[in-house]
């Protein structure tokens, strides 16, 4: 591996997309230090270290962990890359309602321009809009236990936030598509990645802290939870990679056709149905959803209200329950947007392609539904439990979530995903230049 690591910097083409990426990287990590003015930085992360430590989690907790803690601090990076990626999958949702955006989507490079350029000009308007209302909960400090987190509120303030961080975010935005240019991996994957990564040292300083002994001279974390710790980690990104690069392959013959002296077809494929279709959306759906109650009470102090918010806060059974059920539903949804069996079985019978045993037509259509539907079952409760499993971590071992956050649940799957999508680019141009790659056998598969 550090062979083929070493051989990556010998090609000057992909040692140029290397440096280029790191560089963008760092330009962002860079962005997510320099502060919003009229902020008062230190009393916003006292509010998100207490909310933190009653383990509630709203949606501004999740725009937190996607940009890298820039949120808690508020620094013109603070909305990160959501926007882009919740108008990303409203395109993708609408594409397979709309029949004009449907039509566009096939047209090759050039509709993927236009549905791309779509997604731009959505990102801005959600990224106004989230910016705007931001800056309205930043000004009461009601919402923060009577913390001053604005100092001079007012329209001034409120103009002032949404231009900064809506250009925050088409700024990110930039930055990834110049990485998915003229570097490596995917741009706004990477970038999300890396706001994932950092906060590996906060989290590290809380498991050291956990483990210096106390004025008693025991520490909070014994050696052989220590060690269990470890083992878990190992588990859970083996079994993350392993069904994540899950496929089950339905076999493809194709019917051999003589066109004048040519013959056409005769060959066997298959196609690649994924175990994990949906995969990190699913638990963004999901999230986005079940933290909407508890992101309103910041917003709705009405008791009865309050009392339904903080039954779906983590740590209560109803939470995880609901959780888990509502990956599993979006798990079936995403799948049945992005996959469908219709078209994929008329494509086949108009190439004259058949699965051995299954006549062309309905009766394809209707085997294809029935084990995406099956293998999709098996990659839903996978994800539920990945999801939930830094619950049990925290209640099991007693660790902050913070720590038991790398022991599954989206960060894991990104980091998984992304660094698999990297290497396997990185692997095509060292074979390309005749070099050996990361694994000697077999080969690394991407996730699409």
């Amino acid at each position: 591996m550090f062979k083929a690591l070493a051989n990556s910097f010998k090609i000057p083409d992909l040692k140029n997309k290397l440096v280029f990426t790191l560089m963008m990287v760092v330009v962002y990590r860079i962005g997510c230090y320099v502060p919003t003015p009229g902020i008062n930085g230190a009393a916003l992360a006292e509010f998100f270290a207490r909310m933190a430590k009653q383990q509630g989690g709203t949606i501004f907790g999740i725009i937190n962990m996607f940009s890298g803690g820039a949120m808690e601090r508020l620094t013109i990076f603070a909305l990160g890359i959501m926007p882009y990626i919740s108008a990303s999958i409203i395109m993708q949702l609408l594409t397979a309602v709309i029949p004009a955006l449907e039509k566009l989507s096939k047209e090759g490079r050039a509709g993927y321009e236009k549905i791309n350029q779509y997604s731009r000009y959505m990102t801005v308007i959600l990224a106004i809009v989230q910016s705007f209302f931001i800056a309205l909960w930043l000004e009461n400090p009601e919402r923060f236990d009577g913390l001053r987190i604005v100092m001079f509120p007012g329209w001034g303030f409120r103009i002032l936030t949404v231009l900064t961080l809506t250009t925050g975010t088409i700024f990110i935005m930039w930055l990834g598509e110049q990485i998915q240019e003229k570097g490596i991996g995917n741009g706004i994957s990477l970038i999300i990645t890396a706001s994932i990564i950092s906060r590996i040292p906060a989290a590290m300083n809380q498991l050291v802290l956990l483990i210096s002994p106390f004025a008693s001279g025991r520490s909070q974390i014994q050696p052989i939870t220590l060690l269990i710790m470890a083992l878990l980690l190992v588990g859970v990104v083996f079994t993350v990679i392993l069904v994540t690069q899950g496929q089950r392959k339905i076999p493809v013959q194709y019917a051999r056709r003589i066109v004048g002296r040519k013959i056409f077809g005769g060959q066997s494929t298959y196609i690649p149905l994924k175990v994990d279709t949906a995969g990190v959306i699913a638990i963004i759906f999901a999230q986005s959803l079940i933290l909407f109650p508890a992101t309103l009470a910041n917003f709705i102090p009405k008791p009865a209200f309050q009392r339904i918010a903080q039954s779906l806060v983590r740590g209560h059974l109803l939470y995880t329950l609901v959780y888990a059920l509502l990956i599993i539903f979006f798990c079936y949804f995403y799948t049945a947007i992005v996959f469908n069996p219709v078209d994929l079985s008329e494509n086949m019978k108009k190439y004259g392609g058949f699965i051995p045993g299954i006549r062309p037509g309905a009766p394809t259509t209707q085997y294809l539904d029935y084990v995406m539907t099956r293998i999709t079952l098996a990659g839903a409760i996978f994800i539920a439990f990945i999801a939930i499993f830094p619950d049990f971590v925290m209640a099991w071992l007693n660790v902050p979530y913070l720590v038991a956050s790398f022991f599954g649940g989206t960060g894991i799957l990104i980091i998984v995903g992304v660094i698999l999508d990297t290497v396997k680019q990185m692997e095509s141009h060292l074979l390309m230049h005749h070099y050996d790659g990361f694994i000697k056998s077999g080969r690394i598969r991407g996730r699409r």
